[in-house]
Parts: C-alpha cells; sequence; structure tokens
C-alpha cells in the first residue's frame, strides 16, 4: 500500500503533548531499549571493521555522530511489540538499517555540497566527496553481506526493495531540485521513497524476525511508512522554524538546495501574485538571502500550521495501526515515537 495521503478524516488523538513531557516520554523509550541498542552499537563496531583505515574513520565518524537512531530502534521495538525476546537476528536487522541509512547521509550530503550535519563537519567537507561516496558503497555493501549471513529471503527482498526506492527517491528528488511547479504530490512521493521506505522496511522486518503473518507484517510496513511520511515533513518544517544550535545545521538549508519543501510550497500556493513569484524566483535559484522573504511568505500564510497538521494526520495513522498490536510497553513506545516525530524540536 502507497501512503501518498494522510487519511481523509483524522484519527481522534491529534492533540498536541506537552513539549517537556514528550521529552520525558522519549526518554523513557530510549531507556527501554537500552540494553537491545548496546548490542546494535556493538554490531556496528564490529561490522564497520576493514584494514582500509580510512573506511573506518568516516564510518565511525558519521555512525557515532549522534542522532535520535530511529529507524534501528523501529526495528527491535517492533519487534518486540510482536513477540521477539531480543533476539540476535532482531539485533542484525537494526544495524543492517543503520548502515543502509548512514549509506544515505553520506551520499546525500555529496549531492547536497552539506558541510555541517548535527553540529558536526560533515564526511564530504573533511575527506572529501570522492571518499564519502565510496564509504558509503562500502556501508550499501557490507548490509548486504549482512543480510546474506542471516540466510533469510525475505530479509534480502525487503531490503533490496527498500535500497531501490531510496535510490529512486533520490533521483526524483534531484528532478525536483531548483523547479518551484513542484507539486504537493510530487513532493510526498519523494519522501516516501526517500525517507519513509526504511521507516517502513524497518516496521516490517521488526515484524517478519518476530514471525508474524504476512498480513501484520504489512500492517507494520504501513505504520512505519506512515511514520517516516510524518517524520520527514516535520522535518522540513524544522529547517525553516527551528533553532540551529539544537539542529545541528544551518536554517534555510532546503531553500539553498533549492529543495521545494512542503512548507514552500503551500506558502506559494497561498500567498499573493508578488510574493509568490518572489518563492519561484527563490527555489529557482536557490538563493539563502531570500530567507526572511520565504519566513514573512510561510508565516502570513500559515504555511508551518498547514504543514504540521499534515504531518500529524499522518502519525495519527501511525497510531491507528497500532491498535493491532498486544497492549505492551512495547507498544506504548512505538505510540511515542509516532507523537515524537512530529513534536519534536530538533
Amino acid at each position: 500500500m502507497l501512503i501518498l495521503r494522510p487519511m481523509s478524516s483524522p484519527a481522534p488523538n491529534l492533540t498536541t503533548p506537552d513539549a517537556t513531557d514528550l521529552r520525558a516520554a522519549f526518554a523513557g523509550v530510549q531507556a527501554l531499549v537500552a540494553a537491545d541498542m548496546a548490542r546494535v552499537d556493538a554490531r556496528i563496531r564490529e561490522e564497520l571493521r576493514s584494514d582500509v583505515v580510512l573506511i573506518q574513520q568516516i564510518g565511525a565518524h558519521i555512525v557515532h555522530a549522534g542522532g535520535k537512531r530511529l529507524r534501528p530502534m523501529l526495528v527491535l521495538l517492533c519487534a518486540r511489540a510482536q513477540g521477539d525476546r531480543g533476539s540476535d537476528a532482531a539485533v542484525a536487522l537494526a544495524a543492517i538499517v543503520e548502515f543502509i541509512h548512514t549509506a544515505t547521509l553520506l551520499h546525500d550530503d555529496v549531492v547536497d555540497e552539506s558541510d555541517l550535519r548535527r553540529g558536526r563537519k560533515t564526511a564530504n567537507a573533511m575527506w572529501g566527496n570522492a571518499a564519502s561516496v565510496l564509504v558509503g558503497d562500502f556501508l550499501y555493501s557490507r548490509s548486504f553481506q549482512m543480510m546474506v549471513g542471516l540466510d533469510r529471503m525475505a530479509v534480502m527482498r525487503v531490503l533490496a526493495d527498500t535500497t531501490n526506492a531510496i535510490a529512486e527517491g533520490e533521483v526524483l528528488q534531484l528532478l525536483n531540485m531548483g523547479d518551484p511547479d513542484t507539486t504537493e504530490a510530487r513532493y510526498l512521493e519523494v519522501i516516501r521513497r526517500k525517507t519513509a521506505i526504511l521507516f517502513a522496511a524497518a516496521g516490517s522486518l521488526g515484524a517478519l524476525v518476530a514471525e508474524r503473518t504476512p498480513a501484520e507484517q504489512q500492517t507494520m510496513h504501513e505504520f512505519g511508512l506512515a511514520l517516516g511520511m510524518a517524520f520527514q515533513i516535520a522535518d522540513d518544517v524544522l529547517d525553516y522554524t527551528g533553532d540551529a544550535a539544537l539542529l545541528g545545521k544551518n536554517l534555510g538549508d532546503d531553500l539553498a538546495e533549492g529543495k521545494p519543501t512542503l512548507p514552500v510550497i503551500i506558502a506559494q500556493r497561498r500567498a499573493d501574485a508578488a510574493t509568490a513569484d518572489a518563492i519561484r524566483e527563490a527555489v529557482r535559484e536557490g538563493n539563502r538571502e531570500a530567507l526572511p522573504l520565504i519566513l514573512r511568505a510561510i508565516r502570513d500564510t500559515d504555511a508551518v500550521d498547514a504543514s504540521l497538521q499534515c504531518a500529524r494526520e499522518y502519525a495519527a495513522r501511525a497510531e491507528q495501526l497500532l491498535e493491532s498490536l498486544p497492549a505492551t510497553p512495547w507498544r506504548e513506545a512505538l505510540r511515542t515515537l509516532s507523537r515524537f516525530s512530529v513534536e519534536r524540536d530538533r
């Protein structure tokens, strides 16, 4: 099932949680899964070993650069919520998903010419584009070596389809760069393939390793897809509303790269003709100097609220899909992730 739009009728649970309470709840999720995540980190360190020193340096730089680690966490939580008891296979799948995500970050930063991520210099800024691309390729290939080690064709199928969709999403985004005529539907299709599909894989792999039925695996696939859509829309909003120090990147990076994300698309559609033309020109030229104008337009057209409402509807869809799971702390942790994906400040 391909989700391009959230539910036509929002689920009832669309209230905005208190930020302090949400941070505390997310810390509780991290504590709940801490022992499993420690095993994932150990597996990642083991698999990063190479007699090529530069591979270890760059791999360690980005893998251990912080971040929320939502994707491997999602594998573990989905597995636990459906009866897995912390199997080695679940830990391996979580590490594989993180390797795939890390490879995409290395490639993204090269394509986007980024020099800052999570408050640190990007790998391409430190070691150059060629090294970053090649180490990204190493991480992709290492993840497939790990998949082969699991000797499960179903795992190979999920992750092969996922990595192919991510590559398609990257190309689609490239086609949208600098194009002010990018529609909401085109934007949503890009983030579905580029970001949400790996969340979907994390969900379905958690169900798969827990030996759940194909229907149950599909439900968790849809859960992850909705969660990933919510996460990316909220992330794109933060590029215009967040605190640069908290985000660890420069505000307006998407504009500088000519990326027409949802807040800009909505602002352009709702703005008066002169402002809409100015937004179009800023997107076409990738003009960071136009950021004050864009911020005013986003504010004056309520584009942030509209974008976040879209994200909240996806998150509500994700929460609804959790109703099929037994009531356990693991299910409640997944519910917290659904809310955190939208209401976070970084």
